[in-house]
């Protein structure tokens, strides 16, 4: 694989930037300790937990272990403030998906203990698990089927332990960067399982068309040198950097150089060739997204251009869909100054969220 990379400049600032960016039984009730202790949830669909949940009964975190994924991984749910009144009521999904190289844990975002009628599960996506099963399951990293943890493991584990209403409509999936890329992908995949979808900033062009953002994908498989660490950590030492260990470039999708139509394995997990089949299940789309300032150096730059990709899709299949530039940030709230980062996508949680218990009441 490294000898592949020759002559791809994957060490350019802004590539690596976008790197960087990138449950109770049904009859539960409040804890006897007032309310403090988070739900208990039954081990099943090939998930083992792994010492107790953290956090309290309604804002908390599993530690759990799939075959389908190497090592231990986090699964954080944001209930309703009322969902121990009534013990009868069922509530629709949103499943968020955190960007690269985030964590569950780390989504604290105000926006998404907003709502009072549906539940929030963040499931984890790995530093750079990018929402798929690799094609290369005996690199390093050990087992990486990201998408049969989510789709085939989570979402019934989470529908037998949480008061749930369990169907198609009920359920959405949103991300953000790398997750806004697995958000559109696993409705393109699955669109009998979600009724919504939503990308905030998604890497959601993986086409020759957007060469930048997937050799964005290589550089994060491969743990390039001098990768940057988190958006509010800064430049980190490679040796602690949060993509080791490095595996080869072709781990996930294949090869990515469009020699040879080599890369069809890319066409085919890219969103944007694919809106069509959101538009035959029926799903609803939102797109988010700024223009980093008009900054080369702020991925957001380059995220614009995927979204319209994407809008250009739609608009050739003819689809309604909600599509939200706020370019510079200014007017989009408080927070937002139009780049990469948590304070545009409080802003675009805010405007979602509501959308979302609408479409689910509706």
């Amino acid at each position: 694989m490294r000898g592949r990379m020759k002559g791809w400049r994957v060490g350019a600032a802004w590539m690596l930037a976008a790197v960087a960016a990138l449950v109770a039984p049904a009859g539960a009730v409040r804890a006897a300790d007032g309310g403090t202790a988070p739900p208990p949830m039954a081990n099943g669909f090939g998930l083992t937990q792994v010492g107790p949940a953290k956090g309290n009964s309604l804002n908390f975190h599993l530690t759990v272990t799939t075959p389908e994924v190497a090592g231990e991984q986090h699964i954080k749910i944001i209930l309703p403030s009322g969902y121990y009144d009534d013990p009868g009521r069922r509530y629709p999904v949103m499943y968020f998906l955190h960007g690269s190289p985030d964590d569950p844990v780390q989504q604290n975002y105000p926006a998404l203990s907003m709502s009072n009628s549906m539940i929030t599960v963040i499931p984890d996506g790995g530093a750079r698990g990018w929402y798929a099963n690799w094609l290369n399951q005996r690199t390093a990293a050990g087992a990486q089927n990201w998408e049969n943890f989510h789709l085939k493991q989570v979402i019934p584990f989470i529908d037998a332990n949480l008061r749930t209403v369990a169907t198609k409509k009920a359920r959405a999936v949103a991300g953000v960067s790398m997750g806004g890329f697995g958000a559109l992908r696993y409705a393109q995949a699955r669109p009998d399982l979600f009724s919504q979808t939503a990308s905030l900033s998604g890497d959601i062009d993986l086409s020759v068309r957007s060469m930048d953002l997937r050799l964005a994908v290589v550089a994060s498989l491969i743990d390039a040198q001098g990768a940057i660490c988190g958006s509010a950590s800064g430049v980190c030492d490679p040796k602690d950097s949060p993509y080791k260990p490095g595996v080869d470039s072709d781990a996930a999708f294949g090869s990515p150089y469009p020699v040879f139509n080599a890369d069809w394995r890319w066409n085919e997990v890219d969103p944007s060739q694919h809106m069509d089949r959101l538009k035959a299940g029926g799903v609803g789309v939102s797109v988010y997204v700024g223009n980093g300032g008009g900054s080369p150096a702020d991925i957001e730059f380059w995220l614009e251009g995927a979204a319209k990709h994407v809008r250009n899709a739609m608009d050739a299949q003819g689809m309604s869909y909600h599509y939200v530039n706020y370019g510079d940030g200014a007017g989009w709230g408080t927070q937002c100054n139009g780049g990469h980062n948590g304070g545009c996508w409080e802003e675009s949680l805010r405007d979602l969220i509501p959308r979302l218990e609408r479409a689910f009441a509706s």
